[in-house]
């Protein structure tokens, strides 16, 4: 690759060459341990070169930024029938307790394997030697680069594919004779090439080969942002082997995962929407271009639930005493970072009961053979898609289960079960088919931060090699770990199309919509263009994708017509009892300690939570508020037990007005309420916080951006700071351009973060 990356910069590179081989099938068999924090084992990818490509639909070569040779739609080989064995396998002896699956050892914290390892390499992306742009180099060997981070690497090998029995019928020729490199790749061709009707045998096959003896090692190297593999003498992809085996461990700080204890405080762990998606989860290709099926078997302490987004309702299968097994698989081709596992001491919650109309709407549905009827035509890529089954598409209610600690099995008993049949219905009402045959709800704790995942775009994604890597520009910007502005941009551009065109015909748009493009990468102008081509003239109303591009998605700050929608909202009734409540805390607040006798109490009225969150941003821009207000606001609205915005309003009121009484409410919330990058970031907000809280309060969301740092850098940033400041005074820290009461709140969230 010849991307160069600013070490200190916040682009984020997707290095994977996927112009010229793609993934077509991941094969993962992992051991999770939590008592050394680290996931552990093996995956196996199955892939097709770039020769075997067909041009797929523009709007997936926009998408990518990718050549017109990237697509995977694949012939139809004959049928054939082979018995489903259970190819899986285990024999490890290992150690276990409660917290620790089979096996047991320290927390890693450190590099143990070598030089094969994500170093942080001061060059950034092209630090390997082997690192160049991969085509056809002539003396050159050919370079599969996949997108790894935070991994130990162990060791690579090809599988010997050709050494499962009955792998005779995928070989052109009748018999294997000469086992070859190019045998073994068709054999790979036509098993990732099977038809749609024949996926549990595909499925079976693929575990078969993942079990397969290896027939040599490859070469390997990383750096910070990927894996290089190659093979000596295999000068092209297609020369390369198509099946290869990689043994890797997680890292306990690798930014995919998070390991934590949930709201019981039992230990978790679960994947989050990092800004670098699943690459410190698993080697892969991160392009969205590179759509892939996977199945995975997870083994976990028996006391453990092991959750993922399969298309299958695993149970758990007894290995031997204390060890458990879980299955998962999907037959979607989908990019890799939709991957997601959650494994903890969960309980599933179900329904006391169930009518009979319930159960014949939720039948579990498995495609067979026989299900695929041609319902309509769709255009994706070959699997087997539920569009295409008119018993799918009948189905209202798929089924689902929901999963939550212990301590809260009882309010989802109460609530939450009771509400996700009539959310399916409606969702089935709207939008028609279900995609996935099944649903898993998981209660996650309270410090979950995911807001999204990383993904380029059309004109933002930077230069694209022609190997395919490509740089998503400012993709590390910690500001994204926050920000909501193009989810809330999206709601309110969707709301106000709504609205433009009436419910009917927006709703009927949508259902035809998710019709024409499941199962595809789609763009924006996809959506508007169809949007636009389906509604009558009358009701365009001078409406185009251009300027709707302009107003919504391509200019910064509030879009002209909603910034017309909030003026004439101005005046709506919940903010206008927000602002006489406002006013009522600040009479109060300036009233002297003691009262005349006829002095009327004042009566403060019940708020909603989002209220709530409007109150406090108010009166944080109050320069003072006494003790004796903020207690009775405290008590006049429960604020330590209200949700997570209302708290994280209130702690900001604690810290800036030094109120001592409640910093008990400061350090819970940033142990159970905020990820460690953002707590990190909270207290890079209160040590930066000016002398104006009222400006600082309008300038809050790029406030909380502030590029979080490594715990021991944060500690060392927060020592230099808070060491001195302990024996100044006040005008002393005013000189520092820092207002007193900042100090006692920093000193609280550094002795936080030191505990932790």
């Amino acid at each position: 690759m010849d991307i160069q990356l600013d070490p200190a910069g916040d682009d984020l590179p997707l290095m994977a060459n996927t112009s010229h081989i793609l993934v077509k099938h991941y094969v993962l068999d992992l051991d999770v341990d939590f008592e050394s924090q680290v996931i552990e084992g093996t995956i196996v990818l199955f892939l097709e070169d770039g020769n075997r490509f067909k041009k797929q639909n523009s709007s997936i070569e926009e998408a990518c930024q990718s050549e017109s040779n990237k697509a995977c739609k694949f012939g139809m080989p004959e049928p054939c029938h082979v018995p489903v064995t259970n190819a899986r396998t285990f024999s490890s002896e290992m150690e276990y307790n409660d917290f620790a699956i089979c096996s047991k050892g320290e927390k890693d914290t450190s590099d143990k394997d070598g030089n094969h390892d994500n170093q942080e390499h001061a060059s950034g992306i092209s630090s390997s030697k082997y690192c160049c742009d991969t085509g056809n180099h002539g003396s050159e060997d050919f370079l599969l680069v996949l997108d790894c981070c935070d991994l130990s690497v162990l060791k690579v090998e090809e599988v010997d594919v050709a050494a499962v029995p009955g792998m005779e019928k995928f070989a052109r020729s009748p018999e294997l004779t000469v086992v070859s490199e190019e045998l073994r790749n068709q054999i790979v061709h036509e098993l990732v090439t099977l038809p749609a009707n024949r996926w549990r045998e595909q499925l079976d096959y693929y575990a078969r080969c993942s079990q397969a003896p290896g027939c040599g090692e490859l070469l390997f190297d990383t750096d910070t942002w990927s894996l290089q593999i190659r093979k000596t003498g295999a000068q092209t992809a297609t020369d390369f082997p198509h099946a290869i085996r990689i043994w890797y461990k997680t890292k306990p700080k690798g930014r995919s995962v998070t390991w934590t204890s949930d709201q019981s405080g039992r230990p978790c762990v679960y994947t989050v929407g990092s800004p670098i998606n699943n690459r410190a989860l698993f080697p892969c290709q991160e392009p969205p271009v590179a759509m892939s099926t996977w199945q995975a078997t997870v083994r976990a302490a028996a006391s453990f639930v092991v959750l993922m987004s399969g298309e299958n309702s695993a149970k758990p299968t007894q290995l031997w005493e204390g060890c458990s097994s879980w299955y998962y698989y999907v037959t979607m081709p989908m990019p890799a970072s939709t991957f997601t596992i959650a494994v903890g001491c969960w309980t599933e919650v179900k329904m006391e009961t169930c009518s009979s109309a319930d159960l014949a709407t939720e039948r579990p549905f498995s495609p067979s053979e026989a299900d695929f009827r041609d319902v309509g035509v769709c255009s994706h890529m070959d699997y087997p898609c539920r569009f295409q089954n008119a018993s799918a598409t009948t189905q209202e209610i798929i089924p689902h289960r929901v999963f939550a600690p212990v301590c809260l099995t009882g309010a989802c008993q109460e609530t939450l079960v009771q509400l996700i049949p009539p959310c399916l219905s409606a969702a089935h009402s709207v939008l028609g088919t279900h995609p996935f045959s099944r649903l898993d709800v998981l209660i996650v704790p309270a410090n979950f931060p995911s807001l999204g995942m990383a993904r380029p775009s059309k004109d933002k994604t930077g230069y694209t090699s022609d190997s395919g890597a490509s740089v998503i520009k400012h993709g590390l910007n910690p500001e994204k770990i926050f920000m909501q502005v193009h989810y809330l941009k999206g709601y309110f551009l969707l709301r106000f199309l709504a609205e433009r065109l009436g419910d009917e015909t927006y709703f009927s748009f949508l259902r035809k919509f998710v019709h024409a493009f499941h199962g595809q990468l789609i763009l924006s102008q996809d959506f508007l263009q169809m949007l636009l081509e389906n509604i009558p003239e009358e009701k365009r109303l001078e409406l185009s994708v251009e300027n709707i591009y302009q107003d919504w998605l391509e200019s910064s700050g509030i879009p002209k017509p909603l910034q017309r929608e909030r003026h004439a909202g101005a005046e709506c009734g919940l903010a206008r009892q927000v602002r006489a409540e406002v006013t009522k805390w600040i009479r109060v607040n300036r009233r002297p300690r003691k009262r005349k006798r006829r002095e009327r109490e004042e009566v403060f009225e019940k708020l909603l939570p989002d209220q709530l969150v409007l109150l406090l941003e108010h009166l944080l821009e109050q320069k003072t508020l006494s003790p004796r207000t903020l207690q009775s606001l405290q008590r006049t609205y429960d604020l330590q037990d209200q949700d997570a915005e209302v708290r994280h309003r209130w702690c900001e009121l604690i810290v800036k007005h030094k109120f001592t009484k409640a910093y008990k409410s400061v350090e819970r919330f940033l142990q159970e309420d905020q990820e460690r990058s953002q707590r990190d970031s909270f207290i890079h907000l209160l040590l930066a916080w000016g002398t104006d809280p009222g400006h600082q309060r309008r300038d809050y969301v790029a406030a909380k951006a502030i590029s979080p740092q490594p715990c021991s850098s944060l500690g060392a940033s927060l020592s230099q700071r808070l060491v001195p400041a302990r024996h100044a005074q006040k005008a002393d820290s005013r000189k520092r351009g820092l207002p007193p009461w900042i100090w006692s709140g920093a000193a609280l969230g550094f002795r936080v973060l030191l505990h932790r």
